[in-house]
């Protein structure tokens, strides 16, 4: 008789839900194929706030559920949310998972757990328990911006449409402009008692425990299996959070400005190269960052120096090097196939690209004070600067005074100009760049001008 009735629970949860698409019970399919085996349950908690590490352990966790070759998996959840481009990234797992996902709501799936739990192919809900209120906001606590907003309640249409769950109560969990005639009313969003998700589809059953889902789910003869975390996943996933990434980048720019301004003290660059490790590491081992998203950000930073030590100025090299650096690091915190972002959250790439951008410019201003504090208002690093005034009195003269009264004289071209190089003046020799074309090395030359610590000459 209770099989009956969860028999007939079932048929009447997928007649209810006929009218916002074809809904596959993937569940009661598998327990069809063979009602006598000894079914696999892989076990995983989301019990903390929805971020990359969640992420992180649900990507081990369904690695591991494939290659046990379980037969579903089961999301023990009690959470209040999260960050939005995380739940995007576990609801698109969710949805493309080709093992049968079931999510228990042990008391709460707020927000951004409503997500994932409508992603799932059934939910079941500890009596007393809600889910909804996926209302985004920011860091304040307020409502986040309306272009945020809209994308989140395009997902939950588009997940809910996906289950065939109702679209417009999805959307009402984000949009207090919707109204759901019986349910809630316009200003308020929708947030689901256990026994409303039930009577409108967002939930299969009402429990108290796993024991209870199972025989809800009428999965008889079954073993659980759950995801054991080790020290080093607890640590990957403490690395790879956006908070320590951005830390991360703030080390490893500051590092290098540091060693450009005291250059040869080399604690600086040991610093940026730590913190270039640690920063990549987890995402290498986690199969985000791949050998030439590496190479990329090493380059970029190659060229940078060219463009500061070679061909001082801003011009192809240096733009060059802040797409490349920014670009490896932009791309190591994504799961994108070469340049292929095909099922890359946008939000997640756009995490990123913010991540970058706010930790790069924040370690810049941040070293300028800083070293300005050290050098110029302490006595402890005043050794690493050169403070002495050589005064003319004291007999000290300025070489640039030296190369400027060169202006109008003559000379042989030391080396080739192309267009820079050497030139001889009076027996001493001086940097010159040639004012046009290329001047061989021997001919004569006359200093046009002299700008920027530089002299310019052109054939005599």
């Amino acid at each position: 008789m209770k099989k009956l009735a969860v028999f007939a629970f079932t048929i009447l949860c997928s007649l209810a839900t006929l009218s916002f698409g074809q809904r596959v019970d993937r569940v009661t399919e598998a327990i069809a194929k063979n009602p006598e085996k000894e079914f696999l349950v892989y076990v995983f908690e989301i019990k903390e706030e929805i971020g990359p590490p969640v992420v992180f352990k649900a990507q081990r966790a369904f690695e591991e559920a494939d290659s046990l070759g379980a037969d579903f998996i089961l999301i023990h959840m009690n959470t209040y949310g999260g960050l939005v481009e995380s739940a995007d990234s576990l609801r698109t797992r969710l949805l493309q998972s080709e093992i049968p996902v079931i999510v228990f709501v042990d008391n709460n799936a707020a927000s951004a757990g409503a997500l994932i739990s409508i992603a799932a192919d059934r939910v079941y809900m500890r009596p007393g328990g809600s889910m909804g209120a996926a209302t985004p906001v920011d860091a304040t606590g307020q409502p986040a911006p309306a272009k945020i907003k809209s994308y989140m309640s395009a997902m939950m249409r588009a997940t809910a449409e996906a289950r065939g769950r109702n679209p417009d109560i999805a959307e009402a969990m984000v949009d207090p402009l919707i109204e759901i005639p019986g349910l809630v009313a316009v200003g308020q969003v929708v947030s689901l008692t256990a026994s409303e998700a039930i009577e409108w589809g967002f939930s299969e059953g009402s429990a108290e425990n796993i024991t209870e889902v199972m025989q809800l789910a009428n999965i008889e003869n079954y073993e659980l299996v759950e995801l054991r975390l080790t020290w080093i996943d607890h640590i990957i996933a403490f690395l790879i959070s956006p908070l320590i990434s951005g830390l991360l980048i703030m080390l490893i720019l500051g590092g290098i400005y540091f060693e450009l301004q005291t250059p040869g003290v080399g604690f600086p660059i040991l610093v940026a190269i730590t913190a270039g490790i640690i920063y990549f590491a987890p995402l290498y081992i986690e199969g985000l960052a791949a050998n030439w998203e590496i190479i990329l950000f090493i380059l970029g930073i190659i060229l940078l120096g060219v463009e500061i030590f070679v061909t001082p100025g801003f011009g192809v090299a240096g733009v060059l090097g802040a797409i490349f650096a920014g670009g490896g690091l932009v791309m190591a915190m994504i799961a994108n196939d070469g340049f292929d972002f095909t099922g890359v959250p946008f939000m997640e790439m756009l995490v990123a690209l913010m991540v970058v951008i706010i930790a790069s410019f924040s370690a810049l201003i941040f070293s300028f004070f800083l070293s300005k504090k050290l050098f110029t208002q302490t006595t402890h690093f005043r050794g690493l600067a050169l403070e002495a005034v050589g005064a003319s009195e004291e007999g000290y003269t300025s070489a640039n005074l030296q190369v400027k009264s060169m202006v109008g004289k003559t000379g042989i071209a030391f080396t080739i100009l192309r267009p820079s190089g050497k030139v001889e003046i009076e027996g001493d020799v001086y940097d010159a760049t040639a004012i046009t074309g290329f001047i061989e090395k021997g001919k004569a030359i006359r200093v046009v001008k002299y700008e920027t610590a530089q002299l310019f000459v052109e054939k005599a």
